[in-house]
């Protein structure tokens, strides 16, 4: 049974489709990214998911519950981390820790020794409130305060959004942690390296649809595999550099004016940067800089979502 599943999942606002059919299947123990442009549908995903919104059609569970017709179950099994944080910035954290376990109903030791482990597993043991906390001190307190009964299913939603590289890693980590202990994860984000570090597979969202999904390697090759890219130190030589890289891969060549910049395709990594750098060569234009390198998800992301309509 998958943790999180959806079925032509729909969300109307009057005549306008905020979701148009999605379907998810997110296995237990993985994280599962959703990806896609502002307002392509990612958060209402999220708040049908997690009993916040109802859905105007199709069907969907977690953790094995119907999110329509089983809320409280549903609630009971997930934790949520919303876009922003959601502590008391005049609590320390374990006061806001503790507070959390009593609104769960826990006993009043219970809700210390949860804090007390919580604590200890995320590093956060300033004593001060937290407000004098750091953002990602702030975000691993959010994510701590998520997990105080130990959900099977955790929705993170954009949850590194104005984080500092050091503090996005820390919020990394734990969600590493997290999926080694055998939570699932939905990560809906913007960042696409963070799904590239962090999803088993990824979902594209765009206009209340998934327009691709696979693992990171698996959309990559979708757009053809290696590329050879060449930096071009004369700019006037661009398109005589483009014709020379295009003949020597198993494509036509791209050019970037603003970086002096050739790319295109290729098959045979070895051959074609041989090839091309013989012909560079020959022709006496220089390159200032070459490298044969994977697609990035940024470039699937650009690919896949071509911006004719928008969804909440």
């Amino acid at each position: 049974m998958p943790a999180v599943l959806a079925q032509d999942l729909r969300k109307k606002y009057g005549d306008k489709a905020a979701l148009d059919g999605i379907d998810l299947d997110v296995g237990r123990g993985t994280v599962c990214g959703l990806l896609g442009p502002n307002g392509a549908g990612k958060t209402t995903t999220v708040r049908i998911l997690t009993t916040l919104l109802r859905a105007s059609g199709g069907r969907a569970e977690v953790a094995g519950f119907d999110v329509a017709t089983q809320p409280r179950q549903v609630r009971r099994s997930i934790g949520l981390v919303g876009q922003h944080a959601a502590v008391d910035e005049i609590l320390t954290g374990r006061q806001n820790l503790e507070l959390f376990g009593r609104l769960y109903h826990l006993g009043p030791a219970q809700a210390r020794a949860r804090a007390d482990e919580l604590l200890e597993r995320f590093g956060l043991d300033h004593k001060g409130p937290a407000k004098e906390y750091s953002g990602g001190m702030r975000r691993r307190l959010d994510l701590a305060a998520s997990l105080i009964l130990a959900p099977p299913v955790l929705f993170l939603d954009e949850p590194t959004t104005g984080l500092d590289p050091r503090s996005r890693t820390e919020i990394w980590r734990a969600v590493r942690d997290l999926v080694a202990g055998g939570t699932t994860v939905l990560l809906t984000t913007q960042y696409l390296e963070e799904a590239d570090q962090l999803a088993d597979r990824i979902a594209v969202i765009d206009a209340g649809r998934v327009v691709a999904e696979g693992t990171p390697d698996e959309l990559k090759s979708k757009l053809g595999g290696d590329r050879l890219d060449v930096v071009i130190h004369d700019p006037a030589r661009l398109d005589e550099a483009a014709g020379i890289v295009g003949g020597a891969a198993s494509g036509p060549a791209e050019v970037d004016r603003d970086t002096r910049h050739v790319s295109a395709p290729v098959s045979d990594r070895v051959r074609a940067l041989t090839e091309a750098l013989a012909a560079l060569a020959a022709a006496g234009i220089e390159a200032e800089d070459v490298a044969v390198r994977r697609p990035t998800l940024d470039e699937v992301f650009l690919n896949l979502t071509d911006r004719r309509g928008g969804a909440v």
